[in-house]
């Protein structure tokens, strides 16, 4: 299914997929929007408006089908195929990543490692075997890399990403403490720990938060 859809509407999606993976576990049925609407912290209506953007579910008075519903979602954010991911640094925050099992529990199986760190080179981390940088390309094709994690320096980013984008990877997540817009058609997600800080700061010290997605 081709929809465009927002970045905040994609994130409500993967809210409502969590909270019904739980229910799923927990031997639930059905459930409703104001249900899914209270645990994810969106309201009733954006619920029901984010799900009709993809079609008809549910029944009025019943519900949704919690299995069903997981199922459409988990179609719809591409999750019904296990992702190969490549990871390009393996310092704190890459180690840590590769040590985060509920990755390959939800569909992300990093597949290759890389470093420039003569001591990292070589060693076997949570099952996958770091790389030097210098093989990016061939590793990448050879472990039919898709999604790539940039977790390197700053200064090292920017080329990191034209160097995954022209070896072929289709999506980048970058950790990297610096700014990364698209490279080419290479989409480029940035995931700044202290701009989320700095928000939080601001509703700490009294700002006023305004939803309006």
């Amino acid at each position: 299914m081709s929809v465009r859809i927002s970045d905040s509407t994609v994130r409500r999606l993967s809210l409502y997929l969590r909270m019904l993976r739980d229910l799923r576990r927990q031997g639930a049925e059905l459930v409703s929007s104001r249900e899914l609407a209270e645990r994810t912290g969106a309201t009733s209506a954006q619920v029901r408006k984010d799900l009709s953007l993809f079609g008809s579910f549910g029944k009025r008075g019943r519900g949704y089908a919690v299995g069903d519903l997981t199922t459409t979602l988990e179609d719809i954010l591409g999750l019904s195929h296990t992702w190969r991911v490549g990871l390009v640094g393996v310092g704190k925050i890459g180690a840590a990543l590769l040590g985060y099992r509920d990755l390959a529990r939800r569909g992300f199986e990093v597949v290759a490692a890389f470093d420039v760190e003569p001591d990292k080179i070589g060693r076997e981390m949570f099952g996958v075997r770091v790389a030097p940088l210098a093989d990016l390309a061939r590793v990448v094709r050879e472990e039919r890399v898709e999604i790539a994690i940039v977790a390197t320096p700053p200064e090292a980013a920017a080329d990191v990403a034209e160097r995954l984008a022209a070896a072929g990877v289709g999506a980048i997540l970058n950790f990297a403490p610096t700014e990364i817009h698209r490279v080419g058609d290479v989409p480029v997600r940035t995931v700044d720990v202290v701009l989320e800080l700095e928000g939080l700061s601001y509703l700490l010290a009294g700002g006023r938060r305004d939803d309006v997605d």
